[in-house]
């Protein structure tokens, strides 16, 4: 056999087709298991964000156990610090604008959190021109949970002292207009807790005066996987497939030469 491939020129197209479609068939298992794992992702998302709200305590425990509360649902009660307003540059097809986050301060005793209160469009950024949506008092606050974010490559600096950001910075948010401390400036600091996420609120019930206007949160997972394992696995029939057709080929072509 070895002598026939040999003959026929078919030595390096079997070792290389014998090396390429293991690799092929393996790279489409690898987007199989990635699909089902994406498919059990989003479906705990849903469940999350549709399901009944959990408590502050309760996500705060499961955060520090995982770190894994991404869009969970919380209902949380406390009073808003308005003079710590945060904005999140979020333009939209309707016009620039903001995402308000402000702090709030749990009425039990947990770590104050920052809420992605809604949007507004530039023009509303001022406070001032929405008075009625700064609710004194005590409030009740359902949302969903965000980690904070890094900045990408091509984000735009942020700017504490005007309160601007362009990714969610927690952070950063927490310690404007100042910078946050060093390491060892730290480690002489008595810093008091604050939640290691934010909550969106969610689009009801409205902000008095309809200013900032919740329901921020986009949930829009795509599961293309399947795509891909029938990518790579086609590859691999097609490699199966032109190594037969050219092998055939050339081992009749051999044949004809030597009875020639």
């Amino acid at each position: 056999m070895l002598s026939r491939l040999k003959a026929a020129g078919l030595i390096w197209p079997t070792i290389i087709s014998i090396l390429a479609l293991p690799v092929l068939i393996a790279l489409g298992t690898w987007q199989w298991q990635r699909m089902e794992w994406k498919a059990d992702l989003i479906a705990k998302i849903e469940a999350r964000a549709k399901g009944e709200p959990e408590s502050y305590a309760q996500a705060l425990d499961q955060f520090a156990r995982d770190g894994e509360a991404e869009y969970q649902k919380v209902r949380v009660k406390g009073t808003f610090d308005y003079s710590t307003e945060r904005y999140l540059y979020a333009p939209n097809e309707q016009s620039q604008g903001w995402n308000v986050f402000t702090l709030l301060t749990p009425e039990d005793g947990g770590p104050p959190v920052f809420v992605n209160r809604g949007w507004v469009p530039d023009r509303l950024k001022d406070p001032a021109t929405r008075v009625e949506g700064q609710i004194a008092g005590p409030v009740e606050v359902i949302g969903l949970v965000r980690g904070p974010e890094k900045p990408g490559m091509f984000d735009v600096a942020s700017d504490p002292q005007r309160k601007q950001w362009y990714w969610r910075d927690l952070e950063g948010m927490r310690w404007a207009p100042d910078q946050p401390p060093a390491p060892k400036q730290r480690e002489a600091m008595r810093i008091a807790a604050y939640a290691p996420f934010s909550l969106d609120a969610l689009a009801e019930p409205t902000n008095p005066g309809g200013w900032p206007k919740g329901g921020t949160t986009q949930i829009h997972l795509s599961n293309r996987h399947l795509e891909y394992v029938l990518t790579w696995w086609g590859l691999a029939a097609t490699l199966v497939l032109v190594y037969l057709a050219f092998a055939r080929q050339r081992l009749r072509g051999n044949q004809k030469e030597i009875l020639g």
